[in-house]
């Protein structure tokens, strides 16, 4: 149990559940209640001619109370919504406790505590379905007061919308704010969508280490942790590409995955270092195939979650309504700048970098250097889907050289609202080219480059046995979630977001002291 000093209402809580207990009430009780019916379902099938009334059992957190005198309303908030409840001192006298209503319901009970409700629907003169209660069950007792919103004037005030707060407290943010639950269930249904068009196609859902000896399928810094048994470092996943690869090498036409990466990187508004990708390959396609495949799957979730391919972020409507609009990253470039990056060496994109206050490192290379050149310059300005294509050699290790120009892959990227939503490859499958490309990255690794790949030799190893041609495509969860909900935060899209630690009260008024203390 957290250790804090009670409050007062706290306190008063507590002694309201030691007196259910002496009363016989258990505040939590282990026996099954049996619900029969939700609060939106049951509004949505009242009749008002039903004879007899509809008989029915519901659970769930109150939320507010009205009493007056011998009658009350209660509004209480269950999985689906709220449904008022009418409670009658006459009614609601259980067993050979007479005095329900005044000794428990009206002194022990409170906003926030789980109560079981049996009775009858009906609507009130006032034209509200509600249910009479007959029998009232506490289910569980709530020691801390709700931050519940109130109104004045018809404007809210005291609701709990501080982002730090909200974050750390998901669960308070669930109860008292409506709207983020239906973040979250349009996520699940996003997901099912997903999975829904994945298998139309014949693909399987499969599942790969996340433990893994090398990290590999990306270009980040990983976590590292230790195995005690094995006695070997271990690295949490930066991408599951490489798996899946091999998956295909053993004969699977197509697989994907919803994994959990960890990358040891910033956080910010659209990164969190743990974060759900979806990857798919899909045998003897390329990465033509994969942009008709993925403008189809996202038309199909737009529609799926929010039964329009429009979809409000911010300032900008997005029209996920297929097909894309798609351009080569080097006429991207070339359209937003003027410099053509065809040919051009190291040191040119460099002075290029320097000349346009785009912030370099000395350990990038070509492919850096364009990815900086690209981010800086274009990424931001794509704000409808666009499929960027084609990049150069250096920045796609893990990618098939273009069939017309072998300085460039087969490669492609969608931007959405200003950020990477996608990126895909006809996959490189010749073993020999992609070990050279591998060492390549250990080349830049020696130059300083933190996220360069490590070469994966069992990897290597599976190729050799052959891989068909593949096409392969990874989509971030998190922010497709933001984009198809309207966030603009990624914070706002993950249930349990990486925060940094709590400070505890005591600790807070230490470093306030120390504030006015004088310094050395």
């Amino acid at each position: 149990m957290a250790n804090h000093e009670l409050t007062e209402q706290e306190a008063g809580r507590r002694n309201s559940m030691q007196a259910l207990r002496e009363r016989g009430i258990e505040p939590y009780p282990a026996a099954e209640f049996p619900v029969s019916g939700h609060s939106v379902e049951i509004k949505e099938n009242f009749r008002d001619d039903a004879e007899p009334p509809r008989e029915v059992s519901v659970a769930g957190r109150i939320m507010s109370r009205r009493i007056m005198g011998k009658a009350a309303f209660v509004e209480l908030q269950d999985s689906e919504g709220r449904i008022q409840i009418y409670v009658s001192r006459d009614d609601i006298c259980p067993g050979e406790d007479k005095d329900f209503y005044n000794t428990v319901f009206k002194k022990l009970l409170d906003i926030g505590d789980f109560i079981g409700v049996e009775g009858f629907v009906f609507r009130t003169r006032t034209g509200e379905i509600s249910i009479h209660a007959r029998k009232i069950t506490v289910l569980a007792k709530s020691l801390r007061p709700l931050p519940i919103v109130k109104m004045k004037d018809g404007v809210a005030y005291d609701a709990f919308t501080d982002p730090e707060l909200r974050y750390r407290r998901r669960y308070v943010d669930l109860i008292v704010n409506p709207e983020v639950r239906q973040i979250f269930l349009k996520r699940t249904k996003l997901i099912n969508s997903m999975r829904e068009f994945f298998n139309s196609h014949g693909c399987i859902e499969v599942e790969t280490p996340v433990l893994q000896a090398i990290p590999g399928g990306a270009s980040a810094r990983p976590f590292i942790t230790h195995h005690n048994a094995l006695d070997i470092p271990l690295y949490l996943r930066i991408a599951n590409e490489l798996y899946l690869k091999r998956l295909i090498v053993g004969g699977f036409e197509g697989v994907y995955e919803f994994s959990r990466d960890f990358r040891n990187e910033g956080m910010d508004r659209t990164h969190n270092p743990e974060f759900t990708c979806m990857e798919i390959y899909v045998s003897y396609k390329d990465y033509n195939w994969m942009m008709d495949f993925t403008e189809r799957m996202l038309e199909k979730l737009a529609l799926d979650v929010n039964g329009t391919t429009r979809v409000k972020v911010g300032d900008n409507e997005i029209d996920f309504k297929a097909p894309f609009r798609r351009i080569t990253m080097t006429d991207a470039i070339k359209e937003k700048t003027g410099f053509d990056i065809t040919g051009k060496s190291e040191e040119e994109l460099r002075e290029f970098c320097h000349a346009n206050d785009i912030e370099v490192e000395p350990s990038m290379g070509k492919g850096k250097l364009i990815d900086e050149i690209f981010g800086a310059k274009c990424e931001g300005t794509y704000i409808q889907p666009t499929f960027i294509t084609d990049y150069p050699i250096e920045m796609s290790p893990l990618t098939k050289r273009h069939r017309d120009n072998p300085e460039l892959t087969e490669r492609f990227e969608l931007m959405v609202n200003g950020k990477e939503l996608a990126n895909a490859y006809s996959e490189l499958n010749d073993p020999i080219d992609q070990y050279e490309r591998f060492v390549e990255q250990m080349r830049l690794a020696d130059k300083g480059d933190d996220e360069a790949m490590i070469i994966d030799a069992d990897f290597i190893r599976a190729l050799e046995y052959g891989m068909p041609p593949t096409s392969g495509m990874g989509i971030g969860i998190d922010r497709l979630t933001m984009l198809m909900t309207g966030q603009t935060a990624i914070q706002e899209v993950l249930l349990f977001p990486q925060m940094r630690p709590e400070k505890s009260r005591a600790k807070e008024e230490d470093e306030k002291s120390g504030e006015n203390e004088p310094q050395d």
